[in-house]
């Protein structure tokens, strides 16, 4: 095992808690491993087992090249800043220059599908932060995660409670990924010796049209779930009543109207390639999710 010191930002997130985990459990020295966050408290189970602990915050750019010192591989998962106030390309682009300037060597940084062409309300955040990777002369790895399993736990148990989806993606197909399929193909390219660039799209092994999944779900929850085909202003106008954000709004319409245009419509050997392993099915992410719904 390489003696490479690996960092994860953002760690004490979901997606950098299960890195860290992922790491240790391919047999990463602790010693080897740097995690940074805003509040290093959030981490102290790690910093118990002999991972260095940094505190970190991309919204500070001073101090980040302290934080990133004495790292060799450096992966930035994407902020979580949205709304109307969001600035993630400038925070990823301190994390880029920061990353340079501490003698980093290659960068690792988590997209989405397609951004160039995507209708996601947030897409362009993604491909500026990928040009800000690019244009850094550093190697990198992209990794472009299809919209996670997860997300379903968010809007699909009030659909379920309704008895009624509403979707304005009409017959388009959306590929749904794992969580934590992400944090192992992070984690692999993170302790990966290649300092070769490229750019991967993480899928799952379908894609699957609205009402496919609900119809999945519906069989593997037991419970009755029929899809309300509405345009996407008859979405928004919906979403709005229901008293949700502006920006949220934007997000959840563009989301449909981006699966309505094909923008979800792939599948990859991606995960595969970087893990040696098949993703895990949407039909399994029910399985183990069947009470929440």
């Amino acid at each position: 095992m390489s003696n490479k010191k690996l960092l994860v930002t953002g760690a004490s997130g979901k997606l950098g808690r299960e890195v860290l985990d992922q790491l240790l459990a391919s047999g990463v020295a602790p010693a080897n491993i740097i995690a940074t966050t805003r509040d290093p408290s959030k981490l102290g189970d790690y910093a118990a087992k002999g991972i260095t602990v940094r505190p970190a915050d991309f919204d500070k750019p001073e101090t980040l090249e302290a934080a990133f010192a004495g790292a060799d591989r450096l992966a930035i998962i994407s902020t979580d800043a949205l709304g109307p106030d969001a600035h993630r390309i400038t925070q990823h682009a301190n994390a880029v220059a920061a990353a340079k300037a501490a003698g980093v060597s290659h960068i690792i940084y988590t997209s989405m599908p397609g951004p160039e062409t995507s209708k996601i309300s947030f897409a362009h955040e993604h491909l500026g932060s990928e040009k800000a990777v690019k244009e850094s002369g550093l190697s990198y790895t992209i990794l472009r995660n299809a919209w996670y399993q997860e997300n379903l736990l968010m809007g699909l148990p009030n659909a379920f409670a309704a008895g009624s989806w509403v979707s304005a993606a009409g017959d388009g197909r959306q590929n749904l990924v794992a969580h934590q399929d992400c944090a192992a193909a992070l984690a692999s390219a993170l302790a990966a010796e290649t300092t070769q660039s490229a750019t991967y799209t993480l899928t799952g092994p379908e894609a699957l049209s609205i009402p496919e999944i609900a119809a999945l779900a519906s069989e593997i929850v037991g419970k009755p779930l029929s899809v309300q085909a509405v345009s996407t202003d008859a979405l928004a106008e919906g979403l709005g009543k229901a008293g949700l954000p502006s920006f949220v709004v934007d997000l959840l319409v563009s989301t449909d109207a981006n699966i309505a245009a094909g923008g979800f419509d792939i599948v990859t050997n991606d995960f595969e390639t970087l893990t040696g392993r098949k993703p895990r099915s949407l039909k399994a992410f029910f399985e183990r999710n069947k009470a929440a719904f």
